[in-house]
């Protein structure tokens, strides 16, 4: 049996930059497959908006070419496609002029829910908001999303919430990070506030250490000009791989709504210890095996930002004194791989002496690929010849163990829907916003400084030789890229 579906109220969702990459390869596919599998009805429309002068006909075969390139294959037949495009509009707008306003309010219907996907640079957010609440086009009820970055830094982050802000009341403001829709992220909530049995374990006592890790096997080849002024800390670090943390450590709500969820999340941020330079790796790939050197694809022969990043992240209150999170995160490694593992602490006293102690118990949570939950646990090895102890896995994939749950979906059909629903549990608020960067920029201004060179590390591998005497001087390892 697929999972039930939830139809949302009827909408029109307004998706500037339409015809951009993002649009093209995550908004409109997830839109599609939300339209097959009936959750929403004739009642709702998507509005194309961009600068482009096209006509509906032209920008319909723009989202069948893009639906044919990225949707799945069970999804895009003709009459799937020309059904979806039935309820759709496109409407050219120029975001820094009065052109096109007036034609997109046409168009729009009052008594339905009215959702604005800046699918744009973040130097549009504010010229945009401006001319929808000028216009009128934004109401009260109106909902806003953005897509990252959410600033340079704290400066710019403060300046573009206080833009958001002059137009849109918080509770209409939805910045979307698309790793908090994933299904295991959600999942890890789940296992530990619906389960009696993780929850009394979630604490310094019981856990070492905790690992997480973002890898990717791609390098930064077409964007490798915007990169350069990036780096894998405010690429990943600061939104991604601090959501993942937020989550991993923190307290249970009161009850599971949109600011209490948010409020916890806020409070691990606020707890976090300045991290010292001898708690950070940074790397930089070089060119081997016929591939090109970061350097080359971002076309600065003496560039200092980092490819990949590792580091160890100490959360200062109760639940977590003494147990460090590392993080880490990196191009052209190994395997493309997301993961949270949770090490739990070896039992007090082996009464096994003279055997070889199995690895200890790890829950490791998967985010890509294969989305899923494995607990590593010590059993007796079967056979004669006595207590030998090896491990054996629990393993919960979800594509396995939940067939009935149908196809995976795609993070952005979750949060978009989130979006139509008015729900923000899985969106930043703006106070969390700059607390990241608060904590962040001090280690970025250290790189300048250049207390943390990039060492040079082989494409294919797991990073830079540093990253494992960040982990080996502490007496642990770092889990396997791949393994």
């Amino acid at each position: 049996m697929v999972s039930r579906v939830i139809p949302v109220d009827p909408f029109d969702l307004v998706l500037f930059g339409a015809t951009g990459d993002l649009a093209r390869r995550k908004i409109l596919p997830s839109l599609f497959h939300r339209f097959i599998i009936g959750q929403f009805d004739n009642n709702a429309r998507i509005i194309g908006a961009s600068r482009s002068e096209m006509s509906r006909e032209e920008f319909g075969a723009m989202v069948t070419s893009a639906l044919q390139e990225f949707g799945h294959p069970e999804d895009t037949s003709a009459e799937n496609i020309a059904a979806f495009i039935a309820q759709m509009d496109y409407v050219a707008v120029d975001a820094r002029s009065d052109t096109g306003w007036a034609d997109l309010a046409k168009v729009l219907r009052d008594g339905v829910v009215r959702a604005f996907y800046l699918s744009v640079g973040p130097s549009l957010f504010a010229d945009i908001a401006g001319r929808l609440k000028s216009t009128g086009i934004g109401t009260k009820d109106s909902r806003v999303v953005v897509e990252k970055p959410f600033g340079h830094d704290l400066a710019s982050a403060k300046a573009l919430n206080a833009a958001l802000s002059a137009h849109f009341e918080e509770h209409q403001i939805y910045r979307i990070d698309h790793y908090l829709g994933k299904e295991t992220v959600q999942n890890l909530m789940a296992l530990r506030f619906a389960n009696s049995l993780f929850e009394p374990l979630w604490n310094s006592s019981q856990i070492d250490h905790v690992q997480i890790t973002v890898a990717e096997r791609i390098d930064v080849a077409g964007r490798g000009e915007y990169y350069d002024k990036s780096g894998a800390m405010r690429d990943m670090v600061q939104n991604h791989l601090m959501q993942l943390l937020c989550l991993t450590a923190m307290e249970p709500p009161a009850r599971f709504t949109p600011n209490a969820v948010r409020n916890e999340k806020l409070k691990v941020i606020e707890a976090l210890n300045p991290v010292p330079a001898e708690d950070i790796s940074r790397g930089q790939y070089r060119e081997n095996k016929g591939g090109d050197s970061y350097r080359d694809h971002a076309g600065n022969p003496n560039s200092t930002t980092e490819s990949f990043i590792a580091m160890k992240v100490e959360v200062a209150n109760w639940r977590w004194a003494g147990t460090p999170f590392y993080l880490r995160t990196g191009k052209c490694l190994r395997e493309r791989e997301s993961e949270i593992a949770v090490f739990f602490r070896d039992p007090p006293h082996n009464i096994f002496e003279g055997d070889n102690p199995a690895a200890g118990n790890v829950l490791v949570i998967r985010l890509q690929p294969d989305e899923g939950i494995t607990l590593h646990t010590t059993i007796k090895d079967p056979g004669p010849g006595g207590m030998r102890l090896t491990t054996a896995k629990l393993d919960m994939t979800f594509a396995e163990s939940l067939p009935e749950a149908g196809r995976p979906q795609d993070a952005y059909e979750r949060l978009i829907m989130d979006v139509i629903r008015g729900n923000q549990t899985l969106f930043m608020r703006g106070d969390e916003v700059e607390a990241a960067w608060a904590w962040a920029d001090p280690i970025i201004e250290s790189f300048s400084n250049g207390a943390v060179a990039p060492q040079l590390y082989d494409q294919g591998g797991s990073g830079p030789d540093d990253s494992l005497l960040l982990m080996h001087r502490d007496d642990r390892r770092w889990r396997e890229i791949g393994a």
